[in-house]
């Protein structure tokens, strides 16, 4: 058993200035709030591991993290989805190194222990000679994830068996996931693999990056507007309305100056148009008519963007799902999915694919731009005089904008507290101040976490 926690006066400090609409910037890279932030979030609340369109059938699976937990995920014989700790109950290493494929039993590499896809151990390497008739198999199965969860194809999982169900956690955005993940018939699929690479960031500047702050886009991504590609006046990425949604999640829908898309329904093809009218409300077909881009998140670590991308008469559409796996305070590894109505046609979605690597890959023009940022906070944030300095300011974060003066819009047709404009910091708020409800649960009562 260990017990986490931190200076009693440095929290009440922290939560008197959090209230002020302030973060002080020591919290960034501070290894005992890390250590508080694995056990207290990562350890209780709903994590995205995959979307069900990788799993193709039975036997197939992915290998996935939560945080530090090694994840097992796949469909068995009955086309059910399982979780499993990675991790064999021989001598714990881990079972399956592979990032996905399809298996009828999985055999831990080091001394052969076997296990099939309900993950009960059916087979062990001399084990009449070697552990006896008394052996009971039936207990040394893989341990499962305490709880999984599905929502339009999105697949979450929990560590804590307490934790509130799925729905409830996810609230009010599954009226936003509905638009994105299923507004054309037979949903979204993934197209190619989830890429991954480790960038120098803390996983809270990262999901903010995506879910808060469409005030950074101007300058951090000045190149694209230098290039034709966005529109050169300061305030594009401002219009529309930032939502706050409960337990942290919110999202952004970006519109235009004038409250009109820069093309109807995100210039996916016409073809497709019958199919929105008839699987969304009438709300949600009026916000999807009148969106640029889409971009938000789930608290604490998925992040996801629909934008247009191309140019004129080449306009395009995509989904991409972000993952921050928290490494350490300095690093994170980034999981990052494609995702593309399955009812597009066949050249829209590649089109639409080359438009997401030149943007989001891993060598894309905006992920370079992002990744830049977000090193140099890291960089900067361990020394001694950052101990009383106070982030109000910079493309990552700008606390005080919109505090106490923007009001939201009631005339918004969906769900949440809609703020008339995007560039304002009501879901960073949201956001840390949910961030700081968690990693003070219990903190000075005495609270034993096993």
């Amino acid at each position: 058993m260990i017990k986490k926690t931190i200076d009693k006066k440095a929290f009440h400090l922290l939560k008197e200035k959090m209230s002020e609409g302030l973060l002080p910037q020591w919290v960034l890279t501070d290894p005992d709030i890390f250590d508080l932030e694995i056990e207290k979030i990562y350890g209780r609340t709903w994590q995205f591991l995959a979307h069900e369109t990788e799993l193709k059938g039975p036997g197939s699976y992915v290998t996935r993290w939560m945080a530090n937990d090694p994840v097992l995920l796949l469909k068995n014989r009955n086309g059910e989805i399982k979780a499993f700790l990675n991790s064999c109950t021989h001598r714990g290493t881990q079972l399956c190194t592979a990032d996905r494929g399809n298996k009828k039993v999985f055999t831990c590499p080091y001394h052969g222990w076997s296990y099939n896809l309900d993950g009960d151990l059916i087979g062990i390497v001399a084990g009449n000679k070697v552990y006896g008739e008394e052996m009971d198999k039936s207990e040394w199965g893989l341990r499962p994830i305490p709880q999984v969860g599905m929502y339009r194809g999105m697949i979450f999982a929990s560590l804590d068996h307490h934790a509130m169900p799925l729905e409830e956690y996810l609230g009010d955005m599954k009226w936003y996931f509905d638009i994105l993940l299923g507004r054309s018939d037979g949903g979204m699929e993934v197209r190619g693999l989830p890429q991954r690479w480790v960038a120098k960031a803390n996983w809270k500047a990262t999901a903010e990056n995506f879910a808060a702050d469409p005030y950074h886009v101007q300058t951090t991504h000045r190149s694209t507007v230098e290039l034709g590609i966005s529109p050169s006046d300061p305030l594009y990425a401002g219009y529309g309305h930032q939502i706050v949604l409960d337990n942290g999640h919110g999202i952004n829908v970006i519109t235009s100056k004038t409250g009109e898309a820069r093309v109807p329904f995100q210039g996916m093809p016409e073809s497709m148009w019958p199919m929105f009218k008839e699987n969304l409300t009438p709300e949600q077909l009026h916000v999807l008519s009148k969106v640029t881009v889409f971009v938000g998140g789930v608290y604490p670590n998925l992040s996801f963007v629909s934008p247009i991308h191309g140019t004129e008469g080449d306009l395009h559409n995509y989904l991409n799902f972000r993952m921050w796996r928290p490494i350490s305070p300095e690093q994170v590894e980034v999981w990052s999915w494609f995702l593309i109505d399955k009812a597009a046609p066949e050249e829209y979605k590649e089109a639409a694919y080359k438009g997401y690597l030149g943007s989001f890959g891993p060598s894309g023009t905006l992920e370079q731009d992002d990744t830049e940022t977000w090193s140099r906070i890291v960089e900067v944030s361990k020394g001694l005089m950052m101990r009383d300095k106070h982030l109000n300011y910079n493309s990552v974060s700008n606390y005080l904008m919109g505090f106490n003066r923007v009001e939201p819009d009631e005339n918004f047709p969906g769900p949440g507290k809609a703020y008339p404009t995007t560039y304002l910091d009501a879901i960073s708020r949201s956001m840390h101040e949910n961030w700081l409800e968690l990693i003070s649960a219990g903190m000075f009562e005495e609270e034993v976490i096993k």
